[in-house]
């Protein structure tokens, strides 16, 4: 019978402690590499065995911000990884920890965000005999699909080029999540100092611009100067570079409208004359001619197809030239650095001669103007709703946020975030941070915190109350680091709404229980504040919002507005619930 009083894990080849300053762990030189890379930031959960990795870190000046959930953790690392360019750290303990981990990772892949996700794990050898050891997960093999690069370190002498390694592959091309697996055995392995420092080092030029060649700049100028009603698709990569002057040049000199996707709102001004914000039907149906900037044609444009111009061609501006043709055919195709390319447009467009219809942005602009006066009439009848609906709030929240544009929005939910996005013009480049490409859940306090640390500046997370129970307990990181964050939660009481009916027949055992979609409109979020020693609002008016709000903007400190809606405000899936095999209204009966 095994003896369980003492589930402490052991190893049979620990060593003795390092003799310091004489000798050094795996720990003090995996610390020391990050330094010499840049990095100065790092978000995570301690544990066995990483719990002094995490000491370690901060006593050599590197910050650490630790969460109550790894996801929540490797969501602040991946969003900070997106604001900064530099590679957002996450740290976590083994097994589940780094399965946890893992979906922000993977995520940031899909996302093109620079992160690397240090795990340590357990000890190879029963982990390769399938021994039964402590949480004994071969983590490697596990990560090698789901992410862009992964690597294990067995030794404290390659934990350098495991980190150089890692921050290349990061930040190089198409960035994305890269895993590097410490063992337990190298992060306790003792150095001598002298020696471990010797090995360290600071890798030269790690990003390097791979320029298109210039034959590929030409043939996308020819094409679009051919163009009569060309337009100009802004991507998330496209802000991601931070060429923002540029790309404002580009389009200003082409005088081409543009359409941004959701995170490339405000890399030009959602109000500018340019802006075709208000037409993505009109973009898909007749542009002729469609030049991609940090932008993909998957599910969130239709592939390119479904309204696209079935005759329209693309040019697209791309670092990696596996995503070209991947859907539609590119005509075009301008493979390297965006920045590169830009320059080179820029140099040669004065050898092109544009011949757009003169009547197509002042068409666009004048459908533009149509649909705003019936948005904004949509905002002013929902003014005085009680109680409130989506729309009553974000009329609400709209003339604050227009009030202080240098804000950061954060937004996930379903009705929550589609509303938002409508709802709220940005005016500045990299203030929106949502789901993005997968639209998942669960984004939300992660990011908030990522946010606030990259760029010191306020954030306001507005999130349904289903999304926000996804990472709802790292609020209490917020506070605990008391960042100026203020999380607004929309509680309509449910999943899309609260209404969902329970479709069990009387004397059925799940009879009478709440329905799938079903959640809690009489729970009072503004508790949670109140737990963390934040500054709390519960709101059941649209003036009640509005002072709430600004008063929380203004105090640069932690805060939470539980926003009371009515059960039946919002629908199914927002505006995707086509992608449910049935409707929802048409199930229930």
């Amino acid at each position: 019978m095994a003896d369980t009083t003492n589930n402490t894990p052991s190893c049979s080849c620990q060593k003795p402690a390092p003799k310091f300053p004489e000798q050094v762990t795996g720990m003090y030189i995996l610390a020391q590499s990050l330094k010499k890379v840049g990095v100065d930031t790092m978000f995570g959960l301690v544990g066995i065995p990483v719990t002094e990795v995490g000491y370690i870190c901060q006593g050599e000046g590197i910050r650490f911000f630790s969460f109550r959930h790894e996801q929540n953790a490797g969501m602040a690392a991946q969003t900070y990884g997106y604001l900064t360019r530099k590679p957002g750290v996450l740290l976590t303990v083994s097994s589940l920890g780094f399965l946890n981990g893992l979906t922000a990772t993977t995520n940031a892949t899909v996302n093109c965000y620079p992160m690397i996700q240090i795990s340590g794990s357990s000890d190879r050898v029963p982990i390769d005999l399938e021994q039964g050891t402590y949480e004994g997960l071969d983590q490697l093999n596990v990560a090698k699909g789901l992410v862009k690069a992964a690597y294990r370190v067995n030794r404290p002498e390659d934990i350098p080029t495991g980190v150089v390694r890692a921050y290349r592959a990061a930040v190089s091309g198409r960035p994305g999540g890269v895993y590097l697996d410490f063992t337990t055995q190298c992060l306790g392995a003792i150095m001598d100092h002298d020696a471990a420092e010797k090995i360290l080092q600071t890798p030269v030029d790690p990003y390097s611009e791979v320029v298109p060649n210039e034959a590929s700049i030409d043939r996308a100028l020819q094409l679009l100067a051919s163009a009569k009603k060309p337009a100009i698709l802004l991507g998330k990569g496209a802000a991601y570079r931070q060429i923002d002057e540029k790309i404002k040049k580009l389009v200003e000199t082409t005088g081409i409208p543009y359409y941004p996707m959701s995170m490339a709102k405000g890399l030009l001004p959602d109000n500018h004359p340019l802006s075709a914000l208000s037409c993505r039907s009109e973009i898909m149906e007749q542009s002729d001619v469609v030049m991609l900037i940090g932008a993909r044609l998957n599910w969130l444009l239709s592939r390119g197809h479904g309204k696209w111009n079935p005759d329209g061609q693309f040019i697209q501006l791309e670092v990696d030239p596996i995503e070209i043709d991947c859907n539609r055919h590119i005509a075009a195709p301008v493979v390297g650095d965006m920045e590169a390319a830009i320059d080179l447009m820029l140099a040669k467009l004065p050898n092109y001669k544009l011949q757009m219809d003169p009547k197509w942005v002042p068409y666009l602009q004048d459908i533009t103007k149509v649909k705003n006066a019936k948005f904004a009439a949509r905002l002013t009848a929902n003014a005085d709703k009680l109680p409130m609906d989506h729309w009553t709030a974000l009329g609400a929240i709209k003339p604050v946020l227009a009030e202080n544009p240098d804000v950061i929005l954060v937004n996930e939910g379903a009705n929550t975030l589609d509303d938002t996005r409508d709802a709220i013009d940005m005016m500045l480049p990299r203030h929106r941070i949502d789901c993005a490409t997968w639209a998942i859940m669960g984004m939300g306090m992660g990011s908030s915190i990522g946010a606030a640390v990259a760029t010191g500046k306020s954030v306001v997370a507005i999130e349904g109350d289903s999304a926000f129970g996804f990472s709802g307990m790292d609020f209490s990181s917020i506070c605990r680091f008391k960042l100026p964050v203020c999380v607004v939660i929309f509680n309509n009481g449910g999943i899309y709404n609260g209404i969902g009916q329970n479709m069990s027949k009387p004397g059925e055992p799940s009879f009478g229980e709440p329905a799938p979609t079903t959640l809690d409109v009489e729970a009072r979020y503004d508790k949670l504040a109140d737990a963390f020693g934040a500054k709390s609002y519960y709101v059941t008016t649209p003036a009640e919002l509005t002072a709430a709000l600004k008063e929380a903007i203004a105090s640069k400190a932690p805060a939470l507005i539980d926003v009371q809606l009515a059960a039946d405000s919002g629908k199914e899936s927002g505006h995707i619930g086509y992608l449910n095999p049935t409707p929802l209204q048409d199930v229930i009966v």
